[in-house]
Formats: C-alpha cells, sequence, structure tokens
C-alpha cells in the first residue's frame, strides 16, 4: 500500500509539473482573440456600463441605486464582500464621489450572453483619484453580472480586482 501511495504521489506531481511547464509555453495564438457574437446584446450592455459610470463619475446615486439589484453582491479583492445595497451606496458616496473617477479601457469589453438570465461583462478599467491627478492609474480587470428584468438591465454581481 504504502508503495502504491508513492507512485500516485508521483504521478501527481510529475502532472502538476507538466501543467506547470506547459501553461508557461502558451503563446497568445493559442488563446482565441474574443469575437462579439451579438452585437445587440454588447451595445446595449456597453451602453448600460456607461450609463452607470457616467452616474458613478458624477455621483448619481440616484441612477446607481436603480442600476444595481437589490440583492446586489461586490466582491472586492481587498475589500472583500459587500451584500447590502445601501452600504455599497454609502461607501461610494463617502468614498467616491468628488474623489475618484472611472475610465473604461477602449477596446478590453467582452459581453457573453447568459441564457435566461441576462448578461457577464468582462473588461479592464482604471481609477484616476481627483486629488492626485499626477497620481498613475494601472488597469485592473473587472467583472460584471447584468440581470435582465423585465426590460431593464441591473447589476447582480460585480467582482472587482485591482
Amino acid at each position: 500500500m504504502k508503495t502504491y501511495f508513492k507512485c500516485a504521489l508521483n504521478v501527481v506531481f510529475a502532472g502538476l509539473f507538466c501543467t506547470s511547464l506547459s501553461a508557461q509555453t502558451v503563446t497568445d495564438s493559442i488563446i482565441p482573440k474574443y469575437v462579439v457574437e451579438d452585437q445587440v446584446l454588447y451595445r446595449e450592455i456597453l451602453a448600460m456600463d456607461k450609463t452607470f459610470f457616467s452616474a458613478y463619475n458624477s455621483c448619481d446615486m440616484d441612477t446607481q441605486s436603480a442600476i444595481y439589484a437589490e440583492d446586489i453582491e461586490f466582491f472586492h479583492d481587498k475589500g472583500g464582500l459587500m451584500t447590502s445595497k445601501s452600504d455599497i451606496l454609502d461607501a461610494t458616496k463617502r468614498n467616491i464621489c468628488g474623489k475618484v473617477t472611472r475610465q473604461l479601457i477602449e477596446g478590453s469589453v467582452e459581453v457573453y450572453p447568459i441564457a435566461n438570465y441576462g448578461a457577464v461583462q468582462i473588461g479592464f478599467h482604471k481609477f484616476y483619484n481627483n486629488q492626485e491627478p499626477d497620481a498613475p492609474s494601472l488597469p485592473s480587470k473587472f467583472i460584471m453580472m447584468w440581470h435582465k428584468v423585465d426590460e431593464n438591465w441591473q447589476i447582480s454581481k460585480v467582482i472587482s480586482l485591482h
């Protein structure tokens, strides 16, 4: 039994080692380039992104509130999980309004339909500190789940990575 366990362990480690090596040799030509499959959906989500973040940048809390779903889940790699819509809006008002501006990285957005739900948006954006205009801003990745309720789009989940 001991020999079997050692052999199994060696196979697992060898597999992990080989997987690690092959992952390092993957080139951009193997990873498929994103192609918009549903132009209408893509334009709708980009329009909603623009509407939401225009409200975010101008501190229009009513518009932000209308777009966030009641059961919002906001995952932030540094701040953790927030599930209270009012807490998210309060934190935005306290920490963002007049202090931070968000800019979408043009050409970075991917949109995929989610059957019987809505869509997922993946992209990169930058946040600028308005109080330190010369401070550099690095692109960060985000993922947003958009839920279509009747004819209205709502943000139901956000994953913000910095």
